[in-house]
């Protein structure tokens, strides 16, 4: 019998301007729940609590997805599909305001705590930092702390990270590095917002 563990557990960043990377990783999660592996999904300053993805969990046993940022105050509207995601930005850091930033200080704390427990652990197999990077945009993390939980990769754990601009230092440690570009986007081009199910 196949045991369910990698045979080498490698470091992947999905960054760029393009669409996509939070999908892509989503993307791999599937088909890694589908050979029995563990996936931990942690998401960094997202709160928004109606995407699609979180209620995928419901059905893949082997799928835990935690959110540690800001909730969304239509959320349950939105996830009944009554209204949209009207891109408010409520459940984002907006600029240099420092009680939000205080707030976001604190979930970017808590998350990080959390993902060193997880690759401590080495029970789970591909671990995913969604928009990690948005930490280290608004100084609430280091280079060196995301290197740091580099570092604490079990061999057979595969870590991936998403997330505009990373520092070439992280993606010199990376093995796989894939930059989404943007090319054409509906919302340019006409005018399209999020839409459920697709973008959310």
């Amino acid at each position: 019998m196949m045991k369910n563990k990698l045979e080498k557990g490698l470091v992947q960043v999905y960054t760029g301007k393009g669409k996509g990377k939070t999908t892509a990783s989503l993307g791999l999660a599937l088909r890694a729940v589908g050979h029995g592996f563990k996936v931990e999904m942690i998401q960094y300053m997202k709160g928004s609590a109606y995407s699609g993805e979180l209620f995928s969990t419901e059905r893949l046993p082997n799928l835990n997805i935690k959110q540690f940022g800001r909730g969304c105050p239509y959320a349950a509207l939105i996830r009944q599909g009554i209204q949209k995601c009207t891109g408010c930005g409520e459940c984002f850091l907006k600029g240099n305001d420092d009680e939000s930033r205080e707030e976001f200080k604190e979930f970017v704390k808590v998350a990080y705590d959390y993902t060193k427990e997880v690759l401590a652990d080495s029970k789970t197999d591909i671990v995913i930092l969604d928009e990690i990077n948005n930490a280290l945009r608004y100084d609430l993390l280091t280079i060196k702390d995301v290197l740091d939980l580099i570092s604490l990769k079990d061999e057979k754990t595969e870590l991936i990270m998403t997330g505009r601009g990373f520092d070439k230092k992280i993606l010199e440690t990376a093995d796989l590095v894939t930059e989404m570009q943007a090319v054409k986007h509906p919302y340019q081009e006409q005018g399209i917002t999020s839409r459920r199910g697709i973008e959310y």
